[in-house]
């Protein structure tokens, strides 16, 4: 019971040093449980099956990616743990000085664990199930859903989940404190605080040479994420980069370490202004012992400011895209001309040679009925034509550049007259053409770039005994296949008589629904969908896309996306921060007596708390700055990798990127400072 009493005033009396560690677990608790209670808080939400689908698949990726964040958490709690035990080496000491056992001093520990778990599990639970219900907002936003009236929601499933996983880690903690109590040494907890870290003074020549050759590292592997991309077709490809951006930041650190203090002193009239002389030493001396935790923190960030801007961007792009490639209600399309060997049945083959009209009326859906503004048509393609024959001259050059693409492919054709319909319904451009000319239509960014090399060349193709030359010498933007990203690639359009008695690959009808409100747009999907239990459907191999299909499809992944970036992101921005400020506290405990003697020579509170606040600044600073170069060349990678999701808005997303940093990453710089204050202060 004594012992007991005494880990409860240990926690009170610490309470304001040890707040950053407090702070640490309620929100990582209060994060655990939102995130996990998503599934919850969908109970408001009026949504389709569909939709119920994707919720259901997101939450089990999230459940997957919890057991990752609880590693992280628990190596977090570990390591603010290790601070909390340096911080009071010399009461342990005095405690065995007092003649206290290991065993009772390991108990003492056991039951501030115990309580400070208790209590941050009870608040952080508090916290969480609160700002679960803003989720929920949050959440139907995502999904564009509808709300039914409030209600109060509580995730058991959530809180069960968070509580087995956070008293997982408290009882490892307990672990780890029993352990290093036992190997303390009397006489090492009583000098504890009079240990310091020795600046060891670097090679000025050595640290420029390493710097430049880091610079110079670092640039290329910027050149090959942005210049470059194109080779980075390979995953072992685009591992070089990432590994030489690594290892360039841990030499920048190194040399930065040995060269800072160099500088300074240089600058005489900057070096012995003030404290400045004092603030500097010391940044120096915490660079120059943490260089492998400075990187660390550093590629965290990075990590941090790439997923959360990548993945609201994305979400953004793909919303933006559902009303652009998908404006019309359905889109129905079945191969075309199976040859005999095609490995299909014969039923199948057989009805290869029918128009798609002419399957829905066997399938016993009546078109004319519940369709309106139908434009049907053929898409053709032969091996005959190939990707590569119609590149030209710039064949072998985009070939270099990029040699993993597929040339081998057939290209794919329709004529002028079938795709101006089409354009028509699309809302897109018609196109003219000349009996002997042709024009290229896509969507994809990167292969735009590729075909119109081809067509500023004037390059002529061969089809069907026509010689046929490009009107235009750059790609229209269009597509014919209705999706949720940008994926033509290119396709061929070409005057109507190129084309008669030219092999046809696929067949589409495209159209609106017959309906009035969107509760008959439904039946009519229904009975889409139940097409499959007709006895005709055995015999054809046809498939359909939908606007809905691809809204709830794209609206979900995006959520999906935007959820796990979030739920990553603010996890290692919240361990990046946790990680300064732990060691910053760290360092301002051993600091503790400098200040001291700086009281002493007459430095007042005023200049004492400024040199704190700028240390910490440069600190917290130094990282961050580092992380938001890599992150300019970092994102530009991601929007690369991305861009079949579009043009999004990327300029939204770094700035609410920005506001979650500022929010997170500076509270935890002002409670350090404020912390930090609070134990130079003099007693």
């Amino acid at each position: 019971m004594m012992l007991f009493k005494l880990s409860l005033k240990n926690i009170a009396r610490s309470i304001k040093d040890y707040a950053i560690y407090f702070f640490t677990l309620i929100l990582g608790v209060a994060i655990f449980y939102i995130f996990n209670a998503i599934d919850s808080q969908t109970v408001m939400m009026q949504v389709s099956e569909s939709t119920y689908e994707i919720i259901d698949l997101m939450t089990s990726m999230l459940s997957g990616v919890s057991v990752f964040v609880a590693f992280i958490l628990g190596f977090l709690i570990i390591y603010a743990n290790r601070f909390l035990m340096k911080r009071r080496h010399k009461e342990f000491g005095i405690y065995l000085t007092l003649g206290m056992s290991k065993r009772k001093i390991s108990l003492i520990l056991f039951f501030e664990t115990l309580i400070v778990g208790v209590i941050s599990l009870a608040i952080g639970l508090i916290l969480g199930t609160g700002l679960s219900q803003l989720m929920s907002l949050f959440v139907a936003n995502l999904f564009e859903a509808k709300m039914t009236e409030f209600e109060f929601v509580f995730s058991s499933s959530a809180c069960i989940k968070t509580l087995i996983y956070f008293s997982v880690m408290y009882i490892l903690v307990m672990i780890f404190n029993t352990y290093n109590v036992s190997r303390c040494k009397l006489i090492d907890l009583l000098n504890a605080n009079k240990k310091s870290e020795k600046i060891k003074l670097k090679n000025p020549w050595i640290c420029v040479i390493v710097f430049i050759i880091s610079v110079i590292a670092l640039g290329y592997a910027y050149y090959c994420v942005t210049g470059g991309v194109t080779d980075m077709q390979t995953a072992d490809k685009i591992l070089i980069p990432i590994a030489l951006g690594a290892l360039s930041t841990f030499f920048i650190f190194w040399s930065l370490s040995g060269l800072l203090l160099k500088i300074f002193m240089s600058m005489k009239n900057v070096y012995y202004k003030g404290l400045n002389s004092f603030t500097l030493r010391q940044f120096s001396s915490k660079i120059n012992t943490t260089v492998f935790s400075m990187t660390i923190i550093c590629l965290m960030l990075f990590f941090t400011i790439c997923v959360l801007s990548s993945a609201i961007s994305i979400r953004n792009s793909m919303t933006a895209n559902i009303k652009e490639l998908a404006p019309a209600d359905i889109e129905i399309n079945k191969k075309m001309d199976l040859p005999l060997d095609s490995g299909y049945s014969q039923e199948v083959i057989e009805d290869s040679k029918i128009s798609v009209s002419e399957t829905l009326d066997r399938l016993g859906f009546d078109a004319d009925k519940y369709f309106k503004d139908v434009v049907e048509f053929y898409v053709y393609a032969s091996n005959d034509i190939l990707v590569k024959n119609t590149l030209g001259d710039a064949y072998e050059k985009i070939s270099q550049e990029f040699p993993y693409l597929k040339y081998d492919t057939a290209e794919q054709f329709i004529k002028v007259s079938d795709y101006n319909k089409l354009a028509k319904l699309y809302n897109l451009d018609e196109i003219h053409l000349s009996n002997n000319e042709y024009a290229i239509i896509a969507d994809f960014d990167s292969w735009i770039d590729i075909r119109n090399q081809g067509l500023e060349l004037d390059t002529p193709i061969m089809i069907n005994g026509y010689t046929l030359t490009p009107k235009y010498d750059e790609c229209i933007n269009g597509f014919i296949n209705m999706t949720s990203s940008h994926v033509n690639m290119g396709i061929f359009v070409v005057p109507d008589e190129v084309l008669n008695g030219y092999v046809r690959e696929t067949g589409m009808l495209v159209a609106n629904y017959n309906a009035n409100d969107d509760k008959e747009k439904q039946e009519i999907e229904n009975m889409i969908i139940d097409l499959d239990n007709s006895p005709y459907a055995s015999n054809t191999d046809i498939g359909a896309s939908t606007k809905l299909a691809i809204y709830e499809g794209s609206i979900g992944l995006g959520a999906m996306i935007t959820f796990i970036g979030l739920y990553l992101g603010i996890i290692f921005l919240i361990a990046s921060a946790a990680i300064l400020a732990l060691k910053e506290l760290s360092e301002s405990t051993d600091n503790k007596e400098r200040f001291r003697m700086l009281r002493k020579i007459g430095t007042d509170e005023k200049m004492l708390n400024k040199a704190l606040f700028r240390q910490i600044g440069i600190f917290f600073l130094f990282p961050l700055i580092i992380a938001i170069i890599h992150s300019i060349f970092g994102i530009k990678f991601c929007l690369y990798i991305l861009e079949t999701f579009g043009k999004g808005e990327l300029l939204k997303s770094i700035i609410m990127t920005a506001g979650i940093i500022v929010f997170v990453y500076g509270g935890y710089f002002i409670i350090t400072y404020l912390c930090s204050k609070n134990i130079i202060k003099e007693r």
